[in-house]
């Protein structure tokens, strides 16, 4: 009967009860995972590059060490204590841990401590670190080039480089704070997350130049000061004035800046930027401000002149590029190119000629991402989720013929980082049962090292029960959900239930890792007493084309379908008191959870909404209009989304939670919805972070969990 139940215990992901005895503090819900309760982990893993070997920090007696690990012996090798670094860069003890170490090449590594920027070198047999340069105190952007061992940096708005001969050069001299340059544009929409392109050779630097000067200002209020103090941002709002890009080429050795000739409508966005392997060309793919159409385009660095348009690409709702062209090994003439084109992200090999060689990778499963290359084998290595949306896997594909081949061998997900010849991966992973573990395989062999076994950190713990439920939405649709159970379930009781849900695009909350549960406040709530379900419907992500599409120009109706499929489930359940229901999310999910108390006002008893988006028309030019087009062009799908106009149909208990500098989700969203509730005379409860932007981060997130725990409690826990 024991080993019976312990089997059972671990097919459904949770540890047997009699081995647990402690309750989770509401810090180990919200915080735990990152301090006391944090899986173990081999600190600061990477590959050694052009090598078959690895480094990482470790705790010894006499402090932190650096170590290399060669394969397949693994034996270890140290390279340097923090001792040795503390005395001979600052004669103290000024580190208490190695800062993230940065390989250059084989012999030297970067590290920096705010402005100081220190370099540690191999002499002889011995590895010495010592300072390399500084920056200005306002450094911002850092971007560091490894082989000529040049950085770039912004301050303030404009550029800045420093040269492999140490000398600062200034790349923009911009005097209107209203053009800023080197900075990630577009809002980090469409894979955006810098603004600053070395080349390959380091020869050249291209960086974005926005101009948003004719984009309105929106005050941030500092109520720190006293009187408090306004700061302005531009926040270009859904079917109004955006900003406008182009991409300059700085030559240091010249000090020229030439900029490319993107052409008209100026408000069109500038994403992928590629370079040439040769450093003759930048790629854009240009974007219209309708986001149907995409044109890849070729322009001459020297010159900045258009050569070509290689391909198009459009779609009747929305075209999402999210990577840069990704240039074979040995190859200036053939790239990798993301599309969904096929109803799925896949890869398509492609010539600089424009002309479509072969689809490399086919079928109702997405690429995740490209984790690295053999180029003797004509192979890259990609992350997938091919067995389930569920999982993540590690395959080796032929870009020639597409020949898959499945490399790792374990459920769950799996985070890879492939070595710079392709022969080795480090395969981080988890699966409901597992905690992070770290195996090192042998691309070429199929054999694998283990190089971390864990202990689970939640052991002695009270676990819940969690368990898969799979449900259709009106469609059809397969949508995947997790229910979890109160500890010390009794099937003859009743419970109150909550559901968090987010259901918005980009974002998936569910899979097969460790915890199961995916958030310790579930069971957090579950040792309280509650049912907890969570489900990502039509409209999120990882699941291909249709599925995310299915909501656009009526952002908050199809997702509500969906959920109320994992209402009705619930409903449907005996131990689920259906009078006693909660909702909770944040941002899309904030906005998700107010829908549903004024749109289906009967179904929720209590809602909490952190961060809620109440009007489309209030929110950013790039995200709005490719989901929901221009007010202008779909005003029908903006007012049946727009929630000032439903205050007076909630019903129950809604508390709104909003950061007072919120540049996001701007705070004016919920204190235009107070003013809404007091005309229709509405009670809501309202709390406001001070300081605090899109969510509320660190040590206070405690704070707001506890706020939020106890609001359910006090609302939906029957009185003693």
């Amino acid at each position: 009967m024991r080993t019976t139940f312990l089997m059972l215990a671990i097919a459904l992901g949770v540890s047997p009860v009699y081995a647990q005895q402690k309750n989770f503090s509401i810090e180990e819900a919200t915080i735990g995972l990152s301090t006391n309760l944090a899986q173990e982990n081999l600190n600061q893993l990477s590959w050694i590059p052009g090598q078959a070997s690895f480094s990482h920090t470790v705790k010894t007696s006499y402090g932190e060490a650096f170590v290399r690990k060669d394969l397949p012996a693994l034996k270890a090798d140290t390279l340097l204590r923090l001792p040795t670094v503390n005395q001979s860069l600052f004669n103290q003890s000024t580190l208490r841990a190695f800062p993230p170490l940065h390989w250059l090449n084989q012999e030297e590594l970067y590290f920096a401590i705010q402005q100081h920027y220190f370099k540690i070198s191999k002499q002889g047999n011995s590895w010495q670190a010592a300072p390399w340069l500084e920056l200005p105190e306002e450094a911002d952007n850092v971007a560091v080039e490894a082989g000529t061992q040049q950085l770039a940096y912004t301050q303030g708005n404009n550029l800045f480089i420093v040269t492999a001969a140490g000398k600062t050069q200034q790349v923009s001299h911009d005097t209107d704070a209203g053009i800023v340059n080197g900075q990630s544009v577009h809002r980090q929409e469409f894979g955006i997350d810098k603004g600053i392109f070395f080349s390959p050779k380091g020869n050249y630097l291209a960086f974005y130049r926005m101009d948003q000067r004719m984009v309105e200002n929106y005050p941030i209020v500092n109520w720190d000061e006293t009187p408090a103090t306004v700061h302005y941002t531009k926040y270009p709002f859904a079917g109004r004035t955006s900003h406008e890009v182009t991409l300059g080429i700085y030559n240091p050795k010249t000090s020229k800046t030439i900029f490319l000739k993107t052409g008209e409508p100026k408000d069109h966005y500038l994403t992928c930027v590629t370079w040439s392997p040769d450093e003759k060309s930048v790629y854009i793919a240009i974007l219209n401000r309708e986001q149907n159409h995409l044109w890849l385009n070729q322009y001459d660095a020297q010159s900045g002149a258009f050569i070509k348009t290689l391909f198009e690409e459009t779609d009747a709702k929305y075209v999402q590029p999210q990577h840069a062209l990704h240039f074979l090994p040995g190859k200036d003439d053939e790239f990798v190119w993301w599309s969904q084109r096929d109803g799925f992200m896949h890869l398509y090999r492609y010539n600089t000629a424009g002309k479509l060689l072969n689809q490399v990778t086919k079928g109702d499963w997405v690429v995740n991402e490209i984790a690295g290359e053999n180029a003797q084998q004509k192979t890259l290595y990609i992350s997938s989720s091919k067995e389930s949306p569920m999982e993540k896997h590690l395959y080796a594909v032929q870009w020639e013929t597409g020949k898959l081949q499945r490399l790792d061998d374990k459920p769950g997900v799996h985070q890879v980082d492939v070595n710079t010849t392709g022969t080795f991966a480090l395969d981080s992973w988890s699966n409901g049962t597992t905690p992070k573990t770290i195996d090192i395989i042998n691309t070429q062999k199929l054999s694998k090292q283990n190089i971390l076994t864990p202990k689970d950190p939640l052991a002695g713990y009270k676990r819940p029960k969690v368990e898969d439920v799979n449900l259709k939405a009106a469609d059809g649709t397969p949508l995947y959900g997790k229910l979890i159970y109160p500890t010390d379930f009794n099937p003859a009781k009743q419970y109150p239930a909550i559901v968090y849900l987010y259901n918005g695009p980009n974002v998936q909350l569910l899979a097969n890792s460790f915890p199961y549960s995916r958030n310790l406040w579930y069971e957090y709530m579950a040792q309280r007493g509650y049912v907890v379900f969570t489900m990502d419907g039509r409209g999120s992500s990882n699941r291909g084309l249709k599925f995310e599409q299915a909501t656009f120009r009526q952002l908050g109706t199809i997702e509500l379908e969906d959920q109320m499929q994992g209402v009705d489930y619930l409903k449907s359940l005996p131990f689920v008191d259906a009078d006693r229901m909660g909702i909770h999310g944040w941002s899309f999910g904030g906005f998700m959870t107010t829908s549903f108390m004024l749109r289906k006002p009967d179904v929720f008893k209590v809602g909490v909404a952190g961060g809620p988006v109440m009007d489309w028309k209030m929110y950013e030019v790039m995200y709005t209009e490719r989901y929901m087009d221009t007010p202008q062009e779909n005003p029908h799908g903006y007012a049946d989304a727009n929630l000032f106009t439903k205050t007076g149909n909630l019903k129950g208990k809604l508390l709104l939670i909003h950061g007072t500098s919120d540049s996001t989700v701007v705070w004016q969203h919920s204190i235009k919805f107070l003013k809404q509730a007091i005309k229709t005379k509405t009670q809501v409860d309202y709390l406001v972070y001070p300081g605090y932007e899109h969510n509320v981060r660190g040590y206070d997130r405690v704070h707001l969990m506890q706020k939020i725990s106890d609001y359910f409690d006090v609302y939906l826990k029957p009185k003693e």
